[in-house]
């Protein structure tokens, strides 16, 4: 006998509804997240609650009051003195943001009566799921049902290796202490772009670098040359068909980071006290199957599903960042767009 009737292996967007939904429906459950906290407690809600669209919005919300006040509250005639911002403090209230969003989830598995297991989890055979803890220690689980909801990670590029300083992805670039008087940022996407807007406002001079010629393709043409016109009013610097080429860490004082990249005109360079590498996500997969679990991702790494999110092996099912379609929180898990 099986030690749960539908085990879900991440508890972001996609997984933890499903883990609660089949909590609702009478299964037993139990939902696998490797995510932990300062005091290593586990956090649910993926990459959305943590470092996606939640903490993004919130320092949105606090960059566009700090621009009303400083620049658009004349004109209603309301006078004020010069505005400061105060960035670990709007650090903090986002992070309680997040915190508060991410233990209603923790309520929520409780009320419904979801396991939450703490730990990596990977597939093997016969339907089985090796749980691995932050401590390395391993236990095996089995279940009737189980559901792939790993998510997605950001993606690296060689010319802008990370250190985690004055090189990050998205998520460090939610975790500025001061505004960067010069913001690179690598990306025209939604992503870049949210991200550039927030430290724009906040007085940072942002200079996005996109490789492709055309401004945010993936959406409508009219909607892509309206938000350009309205970001590059705010003050991006936003460059097209800028390929990046390499990157050097400066020493010494002042420190920051010189980039080369090349347009149509030449081979060019500039200097940032901060760079944000913004080029796309990728699902992680890596290390989420065994060899012989009979589960196939394609070249790219996401998992293969049909139109009903089945892996093609009896009772295995793989939803959000992992599978085709666009990846949003608000996208319908059960049910992925096709190519």
């Amino acid at each position: 006998m099986a030690d749960y009737d539908v085990i879900v292996i991440g508890a972001g967007p996609g997984g933890y509804v499903a883990a609660i939904r089949a909590a609702q429906l009478g299964m037993k459950t139990a939902c696998v997240e490797k995510w932990i906290d300062a005091d290593s407690k586990p956090v649910y809600g993926g990459v959305c609650l943590n470092v996606g669209c939640i903490p993004s919005k919130a320092l949105l919300d606090s960059s566009h009051k700090y621009h009303e006040a400083s620049h658009a509250f004349d004109v209603h005639g309301i006078k004020v003195g010069k505005v400061d911002i105060d960035v670990p403090a709007m650090i903090d209230r986002k992070q309680k943001v997040v915190k508060q969003l991410t233990g209603g989830i923790a309520g929520l598995f409780r009320s419904n009566k979801v396991e939450g297991i703490s730990g990596t989890g990977k597939l093997l055979k016969d339907r089985k799921v090796e749980v691995t803890d932050k401590d390395g220690k391993k236990r095996t689980l089995s279940a009737d049902n189980i559901i792939l909801a790993a998510g997605s990670v950001p993606i690296e590029i060689p010319p802008t290796p990370l250190d985690g300083d004055t090189i990050v992805d998205s998520t460090g670039a939610l975790e500025f202490q001061a505004v960067p008087k010069r913001l690179g940022v690598i990306g025209a996407g939604v992503i870049g772009l949210e991200l550039g807007s927030v430290w724009s406002r906040l007085g940072s001079e942002v200079v996005v670098l996109e490789a492709m010629d055309t401004f945010l393709p993936m959406i409508d043409q009219q909607i892509a040359k309206e938000a350009m016109k309205i970001l590059t009013k705010q003050g991006l610097d936003i460059r097209l068909g800028a390929k990046v080429t390499g990157s050097e860490l400066k020493k010494g004082k002042g420190k920051g980071v010189k980039v080369t990249f090349e347009d149509k005109e030449s081979k060019k360079e500039e200097s940032f006290d901060k760079l944000i590498v913004c080029v796309g996500r990728k699902p992680q997969t890596e290390g989420l199957l065994s060899d012989d679990c009979g589960v196939k991702r394609d070249q790219r790494g996401f998992i293969e599903v049909d139109d009903h999110c089945g892996t093609g092996v009896p009772g295995i099912y793989a939803i959000g960042d992992i599978v085709r379609g666009p990846m949003l929180a608000h996208t319908r898990p059960g049910n992925p767009s096709p190519d």
